[in-house]
């Protein structure tokens, strides 16, 4: 499904954006004084990033923002070709308006390879006079040392709960949406700070009902039931494997989960788990074995067997 709601409730100016107070009083000074340095945006996915960069420019450039403002993703085009080739042609071209230089937004620059980055460096050196850049990044220790020098890194935080629910709401409201308690708590749960999911599962689940409840949103987002996940293990510590092992095969065959979002969620449960602190740190440790297995391409099948199998086994011993 497209982004359709991302779009549409996007803030349009700075002072809109919420959850990045601090960020948004440097960028408004920035605004202010017409002079923009090279910048690295730099956190967790959802969080405005790529809002605040076009706000930014918007407040900026007022009418010829669009001119001035030049948007790529570099996780889709991240090779020296792009960089030589795109970028630098609207580089050296001249702004528009009163300020005396445009921007390239690159989304996702920790994605560029390292020849690709070299070359950028280089292109932000020699038109700097007429050229700012973003990166956005979700890492910015990917980003190679000669480039962070030349910025000035924002590092975004996630969202707090209470800044999500509140534009959940005025999004519900807009759309004549009912979002009962439950559902609203179960898109916080969903979303953890990301506020780019909680939109998209939101406009997921009213395409099926206006009515969003806590199953109509497990259903949509490929998540299981927190409750059922922690029936799973408290199964397996218990001792009955074959009764834990049916109990993954429905979650995984009638909820349709990959064996990563499985991994995950049994990983947020460990430490709610009536279990001595030694026994989660076994169990955490296992987790993130079966986790690194699975991003290796092994069976998701046998590695989540394997999982309960220790956590039978780590029930036996406490």
């Amino acid at each position: 499904m497209d982004d359709i709601w991302i779009e549409k409730y996007r803030p349009r100016t700075l002072d809109e954006v919420i959850g990045q107070k601090p960020i948004v009083e440097r960028l408004k000074a920035y605004v202010k004084t017409k002079n923009v340095p090279h910048l690295i945006f730099a956190g967790p996915a959802g969080t405005g990033k790529t809002t605040s960069a076009l706000a930014l420019s918007k407040e900026l450039f007022a009418d010829t923002w669009r001119q001035n403002f030049m948007e790529l993703n570099a996780s889709d085009e991240r090779g020296i070709d792009v960089i030589r080739g795109k970028i630098k042609n609207f580089a050296r071209i001249s702004p528009l308006g009163d300020v005396p230089f445009k921007i390239i937004f690159l989304d996702e620059a920790d994605s560029l390879t390292p020849d690709a980055q070299a070359a950028l460096r280089r292109t932000m050196e020699k038109y700097t006079h007429i050229c700012r850049f973003i990166l956005s990044v979700n890492y910015s220790s990917k980003i190679i040392e000669p480039i962070q020098s030349r910025c000035a890194i924002f590092r975004f935080k996630p969202l707090t709960s209470e800044d999500i629910k509140n534009y959940l709401r005025r999004i519900a409201q807009k759309e004549g949406l009912e979002i009962t308690k439950d559902g609203l708590e179960t898109l916080i749960f969903v979303s953890r700070g990301d506020m780019r999911k909680a939109v998209n599962v939101l406009q997921m689940s009213a395409s099926l009902s206006n009515r969003i409840t806590a199953d109509l949103l497990y259903e949509v987002s490929s998540m299981a039931k927190p409750e059922d996940i922690k029936k799973l293990l408290t199964t397996a510590l218990s001792g009955d494997f074959i009764a834990a092992r049916n109990q993954l095969y429905d979650i995984l065959l009638k909820q349709g989960l990959s064996g990563e979002d499985l991994v995950k969620q049994i990983h947020q449960q460990i430490f709610d788990l009536p279990i001595t602190e030694e026994s989660k740190i076994r169990l955490i440790e296992k987790t993130g074995e079966i986790e690194f297995r699975l991003t290796e391409g092994s069976n998701a099948q046998i590695q989540l067997e394997t999982l309960l199998a220790f956590f039978v086994k780590e029930g036996s011993i406490s």
